[in-house]
């Protein structure tokens, strides 16, 4: 660890070589019934760099992984890494269009995939005006199911050695892709030295050789790999779930004795409501990570009663620019809040003029505003930013906002607020805002009071046309287990607890909300649901 925390720069692949010769036995990889050791990764990850190599795949060229959380599908991901290759790592939750156009950006030389996603890919070879022709790129199977060369058969017999390549901190780690339902994909670039910045911070959170990860979120998110790189770096263990299910989590992270994991505020929820989460034996855990949506501070001071272990959560986005980190067990009395910004981060609120707010600690007494800021978008610079959107100069530009002294920062589309300690409180997206009869309405505001009634679980407001407001906030609920409520009466009391301008139009009752794989609440399908119905 005091090796890492000291260098000026290294990189994930030369890491994982050096945990190698260290500990050779050592497991780096479990899923399942397979663990793979440090030895074997590091080899593994020699052959795959050896055949790019031998295919001609050049570095900064990309390939594109469409698949299943799994050690293969790992091992390709960080192969590439040494070979200087880009990775694109893709949601099979896209549509069949979205996968093409993403990989048409990428420029992907190979497309590696799975017997559970294959279909979703257009057959190799075939263009036409949705499918480009850059799907031709030859298709390999990582867990050797028919329809295409088994990873085994692409690598071949006998060993393939790799030519060193000297991976620099501009250089490309991967391009995630923002996008993957509809609209245009986004291909953010991440950096080997943004990735970096993520392995220094590692030291402060105890990665170590001892380290046990279990990850239940996809290796194509962000999120994932915000813990699975230092892990890694640090020599621990990754233990990947293929898909997250609270009890089989329970189980697996007693089995294992878990020291550290990533879960997204959904999956908090459920874990802390499951009758029997006392049962399980957590006493290993060293801290807990959470990132990626809104997290509800009743929440997290269960987990912090209940669950070993600290509490930290990031707020950020995929794009970089800057983080904020709550250590919730060092701060339990706010837990309303993101925390304060990182180490080294700028983080800033602008206007709807792009003008910079002050902040209350820079200028306001105590009394004014309550010691807050006026509210703001959220904007931030830091030393892990993406170099831009690939290939889209346009809305690169429009993802960036300079300071009076030229200073580039990334805009969030938030709306927060730091209070006179410097901790941010989120309030919205900015485009999820609902305008109604000139009035700015939040809908956290209003997700907040619905939360508050017994008969509710979850809530998601979002903003429909009004012919008589211009925009209108509605509601959609899930009940607790086994209640049936009545949304009128819902939607009465949730009214009466609301001033004149926030007031719902209307409560829809859900089964579930529609959400992405990191468990972002998917508004988009909301407003597409509700206007097909009215």
């Amino acid at each position: 660890m005091q090796i890492i925390a000291e260098t000026v720069f290294d990189t994930l692949p030369g890491l994982i070589h050096q945990n190698a010769l260290a500990q050779p036995g050592h497991a780096a990889l479990v899923a399942g019934q397979q663990t793979l050791s440090y030895a074997a990764l590091d080899a593994m990850m020699d052959r795959i760099a050896g055949a790019l190599q031998r295919d001609g795949i050049q570095p900064g060229q990309a390939i594109a992984i469409c698949a299943n959380s799994s050690i293969e599908y790992a091992c390709v991901f960080l192969g590439a890494l040494r070979a200087g290759v880009v990775v694109a790592p893709l949601a099979p939750s896209a549509t069949a269009d979205s996968l093409a156009r993403m990989i048409d950006d990428a420029s992907a030389k190979l497309v590696f995939t799975d017997a559970a996603n294959a279909a979703l890919l257009a057959p190799a070879g075939v263009a036409s005006a949705s499918t480009p022709a850059a799907l031709a790129a030859p298709r390999i199977r990582l867990d050797a199911s028919a329809g295409a060369p088994a990873l085994d058969d692409w690598l071949g017999a006998g060993t393939l050695k790799a030519k060193p390549v000297e991976l620099l901190p501009a250089w490309p780690f991967n391009i995630i892709y923002s996008s993957g339902t509809t609209g245009e994909p986004k291909g953010i670039v991440q950096s080997h030295g943004m990735r970096w910045s993520h392995i220094r911070r590692g030291d402060a959170y105890g990665y170590g050789v001892d380290t046990v990860t279990l990850l239940s979120t996809p290796l194509y998110s962000n999120t994932t790999l915000v813990v699975f790189v230092p892990t890694l770096a640090f020599g621990g263990t990754v233990v990947m779930m293929p898909k997250f299910e609270a009890g089989a989590y329970l189980a697996l992270a007693q089995q294992m004795r878990v020291t550290h994991t990533m879960l997204v505020p959904v999956q908090y929820q459920r874990l802390m409501a499951r009758p029997d989460f006392d049962r399980y034996d957590l006493s290993s855990y060293h801290i807990k990570f959470s990132t990626s949506a809104p997290f509800n501070a009743a929440i997290k001071a269960d987990v912090l009663k209940r669950w070993p272990g600290g509490l930290v959560e990031f707020y950020g986005m995929t794009e970089g620019g800057g983080s904020c980190i709550l250590e919730a067990h060092l701060n339990p009395t706010k837990l309303h809040t993101v925390g304060r910004p990182a180490e080294g981060h700028d983080i800033r609120l602008i206007d709807d003029n792009e003008r910079e707010i002050a902040r209350s600690s820079d200028v306001l007494p105590a009394d004014i505003n309550g010691g807050k800021s006026a509210m703001g978008e959220i904007v931030g610079h830091s030393p892990g930013m993406m170099t831009g959107y690939h290939g889209q100069p346009d809305k690169t530009r429009a993802a960036e906002w300079f300071d009076a002294s030229g200073k580039r920062f990334i805009r969030t589309g938030d709306v927060g607020q730091f209070d006179a300690d410097g901790f941010l409180t989120l309030f919205d997206r900015k485009k999820d805002m609902v305008i109604s009869g000139g009035f700015n309405i939040y809908p956290s505001d209003l997700e907040a009071v619905l939360r508050q009634h017994p008969a509710v679980l979850e809530a998601a407001v979002v903003g429909m046309p009004s012919a008589q407001w211009g925009e209108t906030p509605v509601a959609f609920v899930v009940a607790r287990t086994g209640l049936a409520p009545d949304v009128q009466e819902i939607l009465q009391w949730c009214n009466a607890q609301l001033g004149k301008t926030q007031r719902l139009s209307s409560i829809r009752l859900l089964d579930e909300l529609p959400r992405s794989a990191i468990g972002k609440v998917l508004k988009r399908e909301l407003r597409d649901q509700y206007a097909a119905k009215v």
